[in-house]
């Protein structure tokens, strides 16, 4: 790699460039590295906030929504200056404050298949934050389409659910192979029908994050193949095998 690190971003991401299985190689992987989230709300926030904190280079976010008072309890990024204004906008403004090395792209859409193709080839790692399961499954079906690492999650009440699809492997599973399209609600995802706590969406998103970032460098173990389920009102951790549903899109 050609790219250099200054003395700033020396000091900056040194916590992170003494760990071994980083390096300075590894951070320069993380700048270079571009990384597409949809949905900037209670998981998008931490999910954005942290890989730009690591030194993502190039973090596109996604969200045709405004801030609400209710969302300020569980999405990070927000405060009341910003209520009734874009939350790709607020997100940008609060993101560049921390690391204005980050290239930030904004958009302000509501993703459908014309848009979403135009957006995701422009980068190499997805992140579905969204809270509905049209939007998730159209994530799935492109990121199956153009090989790019998704990680999705999922948040209701006090549980999270998280999962990891590298569809360069032939062999990964899908969504739709643990969520068939007929047989689920959006009732499910939804914080106004189900309620929840600000730190289940904190502590899922930041799981997102850090496997995003792990994937980006190439160390530990990920997910692909099972989901975790995490119940934080009893502290309960599950990791499940997931296998490929016969006549699955991802077949």
């Amino acid at each position: 790699m050609n790219l250099k690190l200054n003395r700033n971003q020396i000091e900056r991401f040194s916590r992170q460039i003494i760990l071994k299985n980083i390096g300075i190689l590894g951070q320069k992987k993380i700048i270079q590295a571009k990384v597409l989230i949809v949905g900037m709300g209670g998981l998008g926030c931490p999910v954005a906030e942290f890989l730009t904190r690591a030194g993502v280079g190039n973090l596109g976010i996604v969200d045709s929504d405004n801030v609400d008072l209710s969302n300020i309890h569980r999405q990070s990024l927000y405060d009341n200056t910003d209520l009734k204004k874009p939350k790709v906008i607020s997100a940008s403004k609060k993101l560049k404050k921390i690391n204005p090395k980050t290239k930030i792209n904004i958009h302000k859409v509501r993703l459908n298949r014309n848009n979403l193709r135009k957006i995701i080839k422009n980068y190499d790692f997805v992140v579905d934050g969204s809270d509905n399961f049209e939007t998730k499954f159209l994530i799935n079906d492109f990121c199956i389409q153009y090989k790019k690492f998704l990680v999705t999650g999922a948040i209701s009440k006090f549980d999270g659910h998280i999962f990891t699809f590298n569809f360069k492997n032939i062999k990964s599973p899908c969504l739709k192979c643990f969520f068939q399209e007929d047989t689920i609600s959006d009732d499910i995802l939804s914080c106004e029908y189900e309620g929840i706590l600000g730190t289940v969406a904190g502590i899922i998103g930041t799981i997102q994050a850090n496997e995003i970032l792990k994937q980006i460098l190439n160390i530990g173990k990920n997910l692909n193949g099972f989901i975790l389920i995490i119940d934080l009102l009893n502290l309960e951790f599950r990791k499940v095998k997931l296998h490929k549903r016969k006549k699955c899109l991802c077949k």
